[in-house]
């Protein structure tokens, strides 16, 4: 499709069009049977004796017999799994280090080769003509055991992974195509070179044994694709086990915790208090409730694993000098609504970033949604295409990070370190300039859209603007960059940048921003369909440049990357202060919670920074593993079995036809389901559906597809199909990330957790009280409706069977959570009640009893320690997000609760807007400024309770003795612990500090009041009589 064409407007109902001035089939997945090699992919194969080749005695980690000698002979000779030497097996070659093991040899057959090939001709082939582990060609049917034979020119493209072994022979040249050949000769290494020198001196025999082991240099006729093929048998990413040190001990206090709390309980319920009986009662509930909301979000951290990824390894895999570059296209999400709210700059920004990323340009494709139909936004995105130009080449030329232009030239570090390119300084300061004149042509176009014409907005050809009413208007796409016609001020090709804004027209459900996704699915799979997809709000730009690079080493890994559903990357924000007062940065979450949960099924879906599997989204289900062949009996003994074989179903050809994995469950739904029922009236779409690498048919024409994509995303194209309930992002919550990914999770997919050093994306994050409060209600209201919706992960999902109890247990935790604010409310109102009242829910306790409740405070403690010791979560950090739990708990949390029951039971939806104020513009001049909401309401009132309650207590106690103090501590002991987690929140309320510090006029007003009651006790100036008073215990006394 040609940029800059033009704005392409029409409606699909309305039967309206205006335009306003190596496709390649999908490769079958390979069946595999029985066991397979974890290092290669193929499979196991026999012994000499039959049976099933086992490299490692120690853990049995599968390896095939090739990989095992190729390890033993120019490897590590050591397990990949248990790091276990190798031992020498029966029929195999001896190597260094053989002579000290007590095993017993196999001189007989050492050196009879010619008779292991003739009893082992199926592994001899498979070892010569092997396929590779990675990148297996659309030829490796499973009865393929010799080369076939390719005719020339049949083949036009190499598949991703494979490597020419030219070099090998030119008799390998067919098989070399799809298969793999070891990197080690037949016979012994220099066995043939020692024939040669037989007759020379000591010295040229020691010289050439030197050459061998690597010491004089490599061989002259050393391939040199040798050592590239072994390093593309190795993986792309692997697990790294948090250590035993850390985690062990880790375990083991969870488990204490929950003996311990078990027998709080038990001692609290069993032990009453009787004159305080409404009290007692009402902190035993709060106090279980806790108990079982502490094990939904604990259990899930049970197995916390990090994770590692080779670059390199991806690069010379998929991307081999002379050779088409194969890895995989990857079609960028951005959404945008209100240009008011959501700043065009910061938009831009997030463009550029993604624009300027460190991938193949071809492969890159962006699509911003703009779901208002805002001409502004539109015409400051016409200046970001332009813009551009300019700073992809820039960004590429002098490598430089993060490549959002205003981020770049705002970092506060040493700009020239590392950089040697003399005109380094002098492009930079062109650059610098380039991007201010920028900032000012976007500030120009906000300015202009600040107030609206009467007539509507025009454009530049005096069309008026098919967006000018945001609720009513046809939909609209414009390619501002691609492949033709898309380069940058230096001659090179830019990636696809497209314009879309959905149809809207009165009467239809829109749903937000999970419809606007579900358009740019579509609307992305007839333009360019790739295969992966990945999704950023506006505010968050691209902070790592290889971020996409780290998502496909696990997504193109051939091994595991099929079940991939999505990589989630974690949330990392600027402009946030110090002390993260409010807990923005949600480190506790990011760091903790969810590296659990990549130990389990995979990490929940948080609406950004996440790269997804297209066929994931359709709806599909993972492709099956190898399962084991059935046992079945046989007739002469009912109590042993054999090893059923399994039939492959034969074509009309003699081939067989795989119909495992992704496709046999295409097949299952091209038999059984109506395509147009589920995916929508679209040809087009519905073909792009099944292709599993992507692409679009080379023989459609721009204007068909255009003329498509304008129907794709019509605004009744939805209507009486499965999108928004089984496909794409899924309807009924405004927070629709968690559902999606639950459904996806529900499927038997798995999802990954990268975090790589360097943060992949970055964004923005509300540090004002009442706007971080809002952002909160926002995502536990999502979670109300999600608990009562027919999604709710306590009750969906039991039939399918795929999803983990402990991956269950953090979804219901995600839905549940604002259900805490009740106990949480009740339970903070509790010390104030007991000072006020001068009751306590608590007897007096023993000695014995007391020792319950050392041990639960000790195992709070030593849980939070030990969970930052693995975490490497800062202290401040957890304690601030301790704090915000509760502030955000009785305020926030409790007011979804009530506007998601009103919703739900009574169909009344209630907004709380927030009215703001002029702020500074200084920096975290934000943090400081008072917007009222009535969000303040409930911790406001909560807080001078308890603060009134401490004064009453304390004079209380003054007036009554001694006696009186003894009980006073547990009352203040849980009184201060509500306001010192109310701290922040009381800053907050106090708004800027000039000169007084907070905590200084908490403690004069605490402390005046003290003194006043303790003055007003002694009164020093009133003269004391002494002795009995007799008007209380009378004449007699």
């Amino acid at each position: 499709m040609e940029a800059s064409a033009g704005l392409v407007a029409g409606s699909h109902n309305r039967n309206e069009l205006v335009v306003i001035h190596g496709h390649e089939e999908p490769k079958p997945l390979k069946n595999l049977d029985g066991q397979v090699c974890e290092i290669c992919g193929d499979q196991i194969g026999l012994t000499v004796d039959g049976d099933l080749f086992v490299a490692c005695n120690e853990c049995g980690f599968p390896v095939c017999k090739p990989c095992y000698e190729y390890e033993r002979r120019e490897g590590t000779q050591v397990c990949p799994q248990c790091k276990t030497r190798y031992k020498r097996l029966k029929g195999s070659a001896r190597v260094a280090g053989d002579d000290d093991e007590e095993d017993v040899d196999d001189i007989e057959h050492e050196f009879n080769i010619e008779d292991g090939q003739e009893k082992n001709k199926h592994l001899t082939e498979a070892m010569l003509h092997g396929k590779m582990a990675y990148g297996r060609g659309h030829d490796d049917e499973e009865n393929s055991q010799f080369p076939p034979v390719i005719a020339a020119g049949v083949r036009s493209r190499p598949v991703s992974g494979e490597f020419p072994m030219g070099s090998y022979g030119d008799q390998m040249l067919a098989s070399s195509l799809h298969k793999r050949v070891h990197p080690y000769p037949v016979s012994e290494p220099g066995s043939a070179r020692w024939d040669e020198k037989k007759e020379g001196g000591w010295k040229e025999r020691m010289d050439d044994w030197k050459m061998q082991q690597g010491n004089l240099g490599p061989e002259p006729d050393d391939d040199p694709d040798a050592v590239m093929v072994d390093e593309t048998r190795q993986p792309l990413s692997r697990k790294v086990p948090i250590a035993s040190s850390k985690i062990n001990p880790y375990r083991m206090i969870i488990v204490a915790r929950l003996v311990i709390l078990a027998l709080f309980l038990r001692y609290r319920i069993l032990n009453p208090v009787h004159d305080a009986i409404g009290l007692w009662l009402t902190s035993i509930i709060c106090e279980i409730w806790f108990a079982f909301s502490w094990i939904l979000d604990q259990f899930p951290k049970w197995l916390p694993i990090d994770r590692e990824t080779y670059l390199d390894r991806l690069s010379i895999r998929y991307e081999r000098e002379g050779e088409p570059n194969m890895l995989a296209p990857v079609d960028f999400f951005v959404s945008t609504v209100d240009p008011m709210k959501e700043p065009p700059l910061v938009t831009a920004n997030t463009i550029l970033s993604i624009l300027a990323v460190d991938y193949p340009v071809e492969k890159i494709s962006c699509y911003l949604s703009d779901d208002g139909a805002s001409m502004c936004t539109f015409e400051a995105l016409s200046e970001t295409a332009e813009f551009a130009r300019k700073w992809v080449p820039f960004c590429k030329k002098f490598n430089i990070e993060p490549r959002a232009p205003e981020m770049y030239f705002a970092l506060k570090v040493d700009y020239l370190k590392d950089k040697v390119q003399p005109t380094f300084v002098k492009e930079r300061r062109a650059m610098k300039r380039e991007y201010e004149e920028f900032k000012v042509r976007i500030n120009a176009i906000v300015a202009k859209a600040q107030k609206v014409p009467p007539e509507g907005w025009i454009m530049q050809d005096g069309t008026p603007w098919p967006g000018n009413n945001t609720r009513d208007h046809p939909g609209m796409i414009q390619v501002f960059l691609g492949h033709s016609g898309g380069h940058d001020v230096e001659g090179n090709e830019l990636p696809r940048l497209v314009y879309v804004s959905r149809e809207k027209r009165p009467g239809f459900a829109h749903h937000k921003k999970a419809g606007a996704m579900n358009a740019l699915i579509r609307v992305s799979a007839v333009l360019t369909n790739a295969p992966f997809m990945l999704n950023l709000d506006c505010d968050h730009y691209v902070n790592n440049s290889k971020a996409v690079r780290e998502a496909m080493c696990f997504l193109m890994d051939p091994q595991t990357g099929k079940k991939m559903c999505y990589v989630q990357f974690p949330q990392r924000f600027d402009g946030i202060d110090r002390h993260d007062r409010y807990a923005n940065r949600n480190t506790v979450f990011f760091d903790i919670n969810m590296k659990g949960l990549d130990g389990i099924q995979g990490p929940v879906y948080v609406g950004t920074g996440c790269v997804f599997r297209r066929q994931a989204l359709y709806g599909y289900e993972p492709p099956k593993g190898p399962k084991r062949p059935k046992m079945v009996s046989c007739d002469c003994c009912p109590c042993f079995g054999r090893r059923k074989k399994k039939q492959s179903k034969k074509g009309v050809n003699g081939e067989a036809i795989n119909l495992e994995g992704m496709d046999d469950d295409k097949q299952l739904l091209m038999s059984q389901m109506n395509f147009e029922k589920r995916f929508g009236q679209s040809a087009i779409f519905v073909t792009s559906t099944l292709m599993e690498e992507g692409g679009v048919p080379p023989s459609s024409s721009p204007a068909a597809l255009l003329k498509e994509a304008i129907h794709v995303i019509s605004c009744g194209y939805e209507d009486k199909t499965d999108w928004g309930t089984e496909l794409g992002w899924i309807y009924g919550s405004i927070t629709e990330d968690i559902l999606t990914g639950f459904k996806m999770h529900c499927r038997g997919w798995r999802s990954i957790y990268c975090m790589p050093k360097r943060p992949a994306f970055k964004g923005s994050a509300p540090i004002n009280l009442s706007d971080r409060l809002n952002q909160v209600l926002r995502w536990a209201l999502g979670s109300v409706e999600i608990f009562f919706s027919r999604h709710s992960p306590v009750w969906y999902g039991y039939k399918e069977g795929q999803l983990k109890w402990l991956e269950r247990f953090a979804y219901v935790n995600t839905t549940v959570y604002p259900f805490t604010s009740l106990p949480l409310l009740a339970y903070c109102t509790l010390p104030a009640i007991c000072l006020l009242t001068d009751k306590f829910i608590m007897p007096e306790i023993s000695t014995f009893a007391s020792l319950f409740f050392i041990a639960l405070f000790i195992s709070i403690f030593a849980t939070g320690i030990l969970e930052l010791r693995w975490s490497g979560v800062s202290i401040e950090e957890w304690w601030r997000n301790e704090q915000f739990w509760v502030i955000g708990g009785i305020s926030a949390h409790l007011f979804a609760v009530v506007q998601g029951l009103l919703k739900v039971l009574a169909g009344i939806d209630t907004n709380f807007t927030v009215t703001s104020k002029a702020t500074d513009d200084e920096e975290f001049g934000e943090l400081y400024t008072f917007k009222w909401t009535t969000l303040l309401i409930p911790p406001t009132t909560i807080l001078i309770i308890n603060l009134v309650g401490v004064v009453a207590g304390v004079s209380d106690a003054i007036n009554n003795g001694y006696q009186s103090w003894g009980p006073l501590f547990g009352k203040l002991f849980f009184a201060f612990w509500v306001i010192v987690h109310l701290y922040p929140f009381l800053k907050g309320l106090m708004g800027r500090q000039n000169r007084t510090p907070t905590i200084v006029v908490i403690w004069s007003v605490l402390l005046a009041s003290i003194f006043s009651l303790l003055w007003v006790r002694i009164d020093p100036f009133v003269m004391k009589t002494k002795g009995p008073d007799t008007k209380q215990c009378g004449i007699n006394c």
